[in-house]
């Protein structure tokens, strides 16, 4: 069990933990020399039971002085058990009043209260202060918490202090060992002949030596590989460290070095490294503010051991009043590892006042409509805390489905603890390029019968062409769809044969296209002509020429064609046959992942593809149109894969 101490400076927690387990918390020269803490510091009491397993309490000893309160903040951010220290003297002062406030917001409800310098004052002060703490903690989660009056110099009141804190260890339930390992790291240090050693909290998942983890830190945009050479947990050399415990890991890697690592970055497995710089939460906004906390509003943001400004976006109203809560966005400045149910404390910009705290909803926010009301009754539904009901909850009200990859990441979920999500009643499962969609089976069958429905439809209008392109289909939906749900439902249908796809183009089953003997004979000629161009096939005036035809004629043909999905129309004078729009559709895709964020040229194309720069040109705006390609400035962007376009080559 892990225990942390609070309260406001000089009330004696160094003191009380000293006394408890005999270790000299307060490490650092700075501190001794002053007699304050300044940063957190941790001790370990072995428990001794009838059977010869051992119960360990670790404590965690923070900082009392408000300037040090985001030591406190890395402190306390995965612990079970709250001391609140408050002495008899002074009684309760401001960071008492803050501390405990914290301990509500990080929604820890375990805890006990020491009275301390009891042998400075008379009884009758004790009395006094032990009345006061009671009010203070009756609305709070630590109401009722039992008090213990002590003299950390003397040792007076210790043993029942003592005795009382071993009972609620041996009583600890141990934290399920679920999900992927993640430590929130607080220190970093060097030992001769071992190495890196890294220490905090371990969040989730269970870590052995030998094991290959990702280290995060908050400054570097990549991760590093680390290995795990060795680890202490709860200060004992251990095989095994798991959620719940406080670990110290020595781990190894060729670019690992001291100097990188910094408190609030992770240790991690790789599966859920996936840092954010927005994110979705609820907050809840302290009684004692004097006014609410207003949209838009700088903040700090602590988070496990990271501290990060930003801002705060209140979504449907523009501000929460003092003791409510609501949705909100935070955008911050810096990215920072989190994952659903993280709790977090929210700091004033100036860092001098605890504000409000919250808990972590959805990290992968959409980039737009995030206060539109279907987006809010996502994230409502999204708060259910049993991975399985959140995500029924979810797929009943999503339009477009759940990307099912992006929810076992928010949630911190193993392949294992994944598998079951598949055997929800009333569910169906799409193959995704970004990861399998869960759609409910109501809005599979509304968007199977919109799309037998539009491709009936243009048959009806168009009976020589063959069907439309994907694009086209969704356009000509009445209720369409987004395009990734569309392709994953698309070949659902083609792997069921409702549907067929035809080239380029999709029909139903029973959908025959006739073209007349007319054109099927102009077809062969023009078909060779076009093909004989490769990727830069002749425009309408030069084919008719060679074929000694009217070009107004030519061209009502050629548009016929591209209705039968036997041409595609790139230029009012040009046609393309679909092999060759295929084939500079794959020069996008290359490079488009060549150029990654930067994005490529259209003269790099033209160079790539040799067609041309008026071509090129031609080209590229027709694939801006199809939802190919996203033009910024002078360079593009892949928006879609082309298989998700113009189907599969």
């Amino acid at each position: 069990m892990i225990i942390a101490t609070a309260g406001h400076v000089d009330h004696g927690k160094t003191t009380l933990v000293r006394a408890l387990t005999g270790v000299e918390t307060d490490r650092l020269p700075e501190e001794k020399k002053r007699g304050l803490t300044i940063d957190i510091g941790f001790a370990y009491h072995d428990i001794d039971t009838e059977t010869d397993q051992k119960i360990v309490m670790g404590f965690v000893d923070v900082p009392g002085h408000e300037r040090f309160v985001k030591n406190m903040l890395a402190g306390v951010a995965s612990i079970d058990f709250a001391l609140l220290v408050v002495a008899a003297d002074d009684g309760v002062m401001p960071q008492t009043e803050e501390h405990l406030a914290i301990l509500g917001l990080l929604g820890i409800h375990q805890g006990a209260v020491a009275i301390t310098k009891i042998d400075r004052v008379a009884a009758g002060r004790v009395v006094e202060v032990e009345a006061e703490v009671a009010a203070l903690l009756a609305p709070t989660t630590l109401a009722g918490a039992p008090m213990f009056p002590v003299s950390g110099e003397l040792g007076t009141g210790m043993d029942a202090l003592r005795r009382h804190l071993e009972a609620a260890a041996r009583n600890h339930a141990d934290r399920a060992v679920n999900g992927h390992f993640r430590l929130s790291i607080d220190r970093a240090f060097t030992v001769p002949g071992a190495g890196l050693i890294v220490t905090g909290a371990v969040f989730s998942g269970q870590v052995e030596v030998g094991d290959r983890l990702i280290l995060a830190a908050q400054d570097r945009a990549d991760p590093i590989e680390a290995r795990v050479r060795g680890l202490r947990a709860l200060d004992r050399e251990a095989e095994v460290g798991r959620a719940g415990q406080r670990c110290a890991i020595n781990i190894a890697g060729g670019d690992l070095h001291q100097s990188l690592v910094s408190r609030g970055d992770w240790l991690l497995a790789e599966a859920i490294h996936a840092p954010v710089q927005k994110f979705d939460a609820r907050v809840h906004v302290l009684e004692s503010e004097s006014r609410p906390l207003a949209h838009w509003t700088p903040v700090h943001l602590h988070l496990a051991a990271s501290d990060v400004t930003g801002r705060i976006a209140v979504l449907g109203e523009r501000r929460i009043a003092p003791g409510e809560d609501a949705l909100v966005q935070l955008v911050l400045d810096n990215p920072v590892g989190a994952l659903f149910g993280d709790h977090f404390i929210l700091r004033d910009q100036s860092a001098q006042r605890t504000i409000a705290g919250g808990i972590v909803i959805d990290p992968f926010p959409p980039r737009r409509g995030r206060a539109r009301p279907e987006r809010l009754a996502m994230l409502q539904a999204m708060e259910a805390e049993a991975p399985v009901e959140a995500l029924a909850a979810m797929v009943a009200i999503a339009e477009n489905g759940v990307n099912l990859r992006q929810f076992v990441q928010t949630r911190n979920l193993t392949p294992a603890e994944a598998e079951n999500l598949r055997q929800i009643d009333g569910q169906l499962i799409l193959a995704g390029t970004d990861g399998d969609l869960v759609l409910s089976l109501d809005r599979w069958h509304g968007i199977e019968q919109g799309i037998l429905d539009a491709l009936a439809a243009w048959h009806k209008k168009q009976p020589e062409a063959v069907g439309p392109n994907d694009n086209a289909l969704r356009a000509a939906m009445t209720s369409a769809p987004s395009p990734i749900l569309l392709a994953a439902s698309i070949a659902h249908l083609i792997g069921g044969q409702a549907i067929i796809r035809d080239g380029i183009s999709l029909r139903l089953p029973s959908h025959a296209p006739r073209p007349s003997d007319a054109d099927l004979e102009l077809w062969k000629q023009v078909s060779l002509i076009l093909e004989e161009g490769g990727v830069r096939p002749p425009r309408v005036r030069e084919v008719a020429e060679e074929l000694k035809m009217d070009p107004a004629r030519l061209d009502a043909f050629l548009k016929r064609c591209a209705r039968q999905g036997r041409l595609m129309a790139v230029a009012p004078n040009r046609f393309f046959p679909p092999a060759a729009v295929w084939q500079l559709a794959a020069v996008v895709e290359r490079l488009s992942a060549a150029s990654g964020a930067d994005g490529f040229t259209a003269a790099t194309f033209k160079n790539d593809t040799g067609i041309g720069r008026n071509v090129a040109i031609e080209v590229l705006e027709f694939f801006d149109t199809a939802g190919l390609t996203r033009r910024e400035g002078n360079t593009r962007h892949l928006r879609r894969p082309a298989a998700e376009v113009f189907g599969d080559a």
